[in-house]
C-alpha cells in the first residue's frame, strides 16, 4: 500500500490534517525544488497535484497491512 510521506505546499489553507510532514515554500521554484529534494532523500515519488501542493509518495510494498 502507498503511503503519503510529505506534503510540499505554496498555500496552508489547501493543506488540511494528515500525519506527513507538511512543507509550506514561498514559490513555485522553491517548491519544485523542495520537492526534488524530499523525492530524493525519502527514496520516493513526487507527484504535482497542480494546485501548488506536491505529496511524496512511497510507493514500496514493505509488507504492512
Amino acid at each position: 500500500m502507498s503511503k503519503i510521506l510529505a506534503v510540499v505546499a505554496l498555500d496552508d489553507s489547501k493543506v488540511k490534517g494528515g500525519g506527513a510532514s507538511t512543507f509550506y515554500v514561498s514559490g513555485e521554484e522553491e517548491l519544485q525544488k523542495t520537492a526534488f529534494m524530499l523525492e530524493k532523500i525519502l527514496d520516493a515519488s513526487a507527484h504535482d497535484l497542480k494546485n501548488g501542493s506536491i505529496i511524496i509518495v512511497d510507493h514500496a510494498n514493505h509488507g504492512d497491512h
